[in-house]
């Protein structure tokens, strides 16, 4: 019998994937991964996030309901090293992370199925919405979830081979209404838990702040401020400091200039932040790098994809193509808004996810 480790948030998802997998003959064990820092810093979890003190209490009542074995890992320093630290580093850098995708490819996966293989697992499994199938050309590809409103995709395209060929998705081929029955039928107390939101170690959404606390706690520094500029230079007036903007932003600049101000760019060397019209902050080419590739091994010629620049983006047209050893460059067919460097560019191939990168 094939054992397989689930990665259990307490949520419904994470519990009907446990489910599902002992119903298939699976042996299934437990997990829950211990990744906040503090105690006391997860009050947060208390609505339902997937990584605090409420999660294990509601992962270890379904595990005892499925009389699965069940366990909670620290996974405490890969966190703060590829997910926190890499969060306040890239905001510092001018970019605007996913610390979502950083989370799931090091953290989920990599140290999650480490530990796995470790402990005789074949397997690990989560209760994403997404569905992994092995291609004819014999690569391991994501496919879009059976419900298009909730695929999850985007935040997993940076998955490897290696990865994808261990895990499980049993949620995939599920609605979330459907996974919600499942879990009523069962008589699992968290049939009706609401989905966790934001990111989890920055509970009130306030990026700024928590990345201010994190140079102030290492450098003993505030980080400085700086000026609002024109494409060309000119100076518009003071801002709050770079942490506080993200390219395409519109909202909370504090300007008035007679017209809509958006963000178009960032320069963490000057502390400046450019400040330009809605048509100044569209363009068609987008360019990423750290690449990863999932349903092809390389892209060898320019091809036709479907392309998001965010997770909420609906998608949209482009041509893409290699123009570098770690570099790609879609051209849109239509102008597309707020390209926030930082931010993933995912490619798909149909219902399959190419591959994608980190946004220039």
């Amino acid at each position: 019998m094939s054992r397989v480790v689930v990665g259990m948030s307490g949520g419904v998802d994470s519990s009907v994937a446990a489910y599902l997998l002992k119903e298939q003959g699976y042996d299934v064990i437990g997990v829950t991964m211990q990744i906040w820092q503090e105690e006391d810093a997860c009050s947060v979890e208390e609505n339902g996030g997937c990584c605090g003190l409420s999660a294990v209490e509601d992962a270890r009542r379904v595990a005892a309901a499925l009389d699965i074995p069940y366990y909670v890992m620290n996974f405490k320093k890969e966190f703060r090293e590829h997910v926190i630290d890499y969060f306040t580093e890239e905001y510092l850098r001018g970019h605007t992370p996913n610390p979502c995708i950083a989370c799931n490819r090091y953290v989920k996966w990599e140290a999650l199925l480490n530990r796995s293989l470790s402990i005789g697992a074949d397997h690990i499994a989560t209760g994403h919405y997404a569905r992994i199938e092995q291609l004819p050309n014999g690569r391991y590809a994501l496919r879009r979830s059976a419900t298009q409103a909730k695929d999850q995709t985007y935040a997993l395209y940076n998955l490897t081979q290696e990865q994808l060929e261990r895990t499980l998705m049993p949620v995939g081929a599920y609605s979330k209404e459907e996974i919600r029955s499942i879990a009523e039928h069962i008589g699992l107390l968290v049939a009706d838990k609401p989905d966790s939101q934001d990111i989890c170690f920055v509970p009130d959404g306030d990026y700024a702040s928590f990345i201010e606390e994190e140079v102030r706690s290492k450098t003993g520094e505030s980080l400085p401020t700086g000026n609002f500029v024109t494409p060309d230079g000119r100076v518009l007036g003071p801002h709050k400091g770079i942490i506080h903007y993200t390219v395409g932003q519109r909202k909370g600049l504090g300007l008035a200039l007679g017209y809509p101000a958006f963000v178009l760019e960032i320069r963490p060397e000057t502390n400046e932040v450019v400040i330009g019209t809605y048509e100044e902050s569209l363009t068609r080419t987008v360019r990423a790098d750290r690449l990863n590739f999932m349903s092809v091994e390389d892209l060898t010629e320019p091809k036709r994809v479907f392309a998001k620049i965010r997770y909420n983006h609906k998608g949209a047209w482009c041509t893409v193509e290699k123009t570098g050893e770690d570099e790609i460059t879609c051209q849109f067919d239509e102008p597309q808004r707020a390209v926030t460097p930082g931010q993933a560019l995912v490619l798909y191939d149909g219902e399959y996810v190419l591959g994608g990168g980190t946004i220039l």
